[in-house]
Parts: C-alpha cells; structure tokens; sequence
C-alpha cells in the first residue's frame, strides 16, 4: 500500500512577491528566486494550519518564469495566466486524491474563490513571507 502524498503547499509568486513593497518590480525574477530559496525550511516544518512535511509548489509567471526549482520548493510556470497554472495544479491534486490537504497562499480573492471551488484551504502572503 502506498503511503498517502504530503499535504500541498501552493504559493502564489507574484501575488506573495507583490505584498512587500521591497523593490521586488526592479527584478522579479530575483525576487521570486529569494521566495522560492525562504520556502525550503517549509517542506520540512509546514506552516501554520498545515503541518510538516508537505510538498511545496511556487508557481511563477511572466519575468520569474525561468526560475528553477530547489531541493524542497518544485517551481511550476504559467505559460499564461499564474491564476489558472495555480488552479490547475490544485484540481490535479484534488483528482489524484481528493482527500489530500491543499493550501494556497494568495491575497487574491478570486483566485482563494477559485480553488476553494476544488476543496482547497487558503492563507494570505503573510503565512510564507513576514512582513
């Protein structure tokens, strides 16, 4: 019997990387990079609501797209819209196994309506960037 996947932490690049106004629009790209490298301890100790380990997803778009993954952190990339990659990777999820713990990080209310439609929990930037 195979063991049940690890809860799925789905994060919203450019939503997260756009709540701090750091200077994140002078390179998105290096922004979503320090993103995705300050989500590795999460794969091992989860985040609040979702407790370690879990697999963690950053989907990027646009400039960040050429962002590679790390060890920890699988990076995903929209060929279009970020709001619809994200949305698909949770439906994916939610067919494979619908029982499966799915939390996005987005402030995005359309998006938290969207994937709340397949079952899966949200959370705002603050949960994976402190401000």
């Amino acid at each position: 019997m195979d063991a049940p996947p690890l809860p799925l932490l789905v994060v919203d690049a450019a939503n997260v990387v756009g709540s701090v106004p750091d200077g994140w629009w002078r390179d998105r790209r290096g922004a979503a990079e320090r993103l995705r490298d300050g989500l590795v301890p999460y794969a091992e100790t989860g985040v609040a609501g979702l407790p370690g380990p879990v697999e963690v997803v950053l989907v990027v778009e646009g400039a960040a797209r050429g962002v590679t993954e790390v060890p920890g952190v699988r990076v995903v990339a929209a060929d279009g819209s970020g709001d619809d990659r994200i949305v698909a990777v949770v439906a994916e999820a939610a067919e494979r196994d619908p029982d499966r713990r799915v939390l996005v990080v987005t402030a995005d209310r359309a998006l938290r309506e969207r994937v709340h439609r397949h079952g899966a929990a949200t959370a705002g930037p603050r949960t994976v960037r402190p401000v």
